[in-house]
């Protein structure tokens, strides 16, 4: 079978060069263009010094010399529905990880998906270990009755709460099928975080950091915390390889990697 042919949006990114060079080294997958916002000249080197492919600026410029299958997007979310728009008319299949997506977007990309009879995984997270967190909090959220949720990033990250806090609450409460307690307090407190349904979401921000995020739930004489760390980017690379692996046998939009791993 030949290689998945792949391009990646935001290829000169700090999760874009992790994910041209994964997609370089894997067997089943060829990198045939690259497109960012900062390109300069018309080629990317690639990592295992095999050549270089097409690069630029324009995402409708590469697909049309490229050809590929299976478009990667690692940028950011103003960027993300005009690239959304070409691809799919264009019949191709989207995987998608770039966070602050509206509920209005998540809508148009599905509907254009379908229209256009291709994939499109968007995933709020690609580390297989933050969606096992994900997951296992929704299961223990049954139990407990209070719940916070705190998400550490470096200092660069565009948004807050994380794209993974707000799914991991919305996924709690899904699964719980009513709102967490609020705390008894004497005053409300400016400092307790964004509020989703009695789901405290705590956002901090520090040179340092990667992108770890804790799930705190209580209950009388007990608490459980359930956590995850990103040490390094390659953590995404298990799950973005997947995506791309999977996604042609999709149609409309597939939201979560925790779809794709059945749990």
């Amino acid at each position: 079978m030949a290689p998945i042919r792949v391009i990646v949006h935001g290829a000169l990114g700090k999760v874009g060069r992790e994910i041209v060079r994964a997609l370089t080294l894997d067997v089943d997958t060829q990198l045939v263009g690259a497109v960012d916002v900062a390109a300069a000249g018309g080629g990317l080197s690639l990592p295992d010094e095999s050549g270089e492919v097409p690069l630029s600026t324009d995402v409708n410029a590469i697909i049309d010399t490229c050809r590929p299958e299976v478009l990667v997007d690692f940028t950011v979310a103003a960027a993300v529905m005009p690239m959304v728009r070409i691809a799919t008319g264009k019949g191709i299949h989207l995987v998608i990880g770039t966070t602050g997506l509206s509920a209005d977007n998540l809508d148009e990309i599905g509907r254009l998906a379908k229209d256009n009879e291709v994939g499109a995984v968007v995933a709020p997270n690609f580390a297989l270990g933050a969606v096992l967190m994900m997951h296992l909090a929704q299961v223990a959220g049954r139990y407990f009755d209070y719940a916070e949720i705190i998400e550490l990033h470096h200092d660069q990250k565009a948004d807050a709460p994380s794209g993974t806090a707000r799914a991991t609450a919305r996924g709690m409460l899904e699964n719980r099928g009513k709102p967490f307690s609020l705390p008894r307090q004497k005053q409300p407190f400016p400092s307790r975080g964004e509020q989703m349904d009695g789901i405290s979401l705590h956002s901090v921000r520090l040179p340092g950091l990667l992108a770890h995020q804790e799930v705190l739930l209580g209950g009388q004489g007990q608490t459980l915390s359930i956590r995850h760390d990103t040490i390094s980017r390659e953590c995404f690379m298990p799950g973005i390889l997947m995506a791309v692996k999977e996604v042609q046998k999709h149609r409309g939009l597939v939201y979560g990697l925790d779809k794709l791993l059945a749990l």
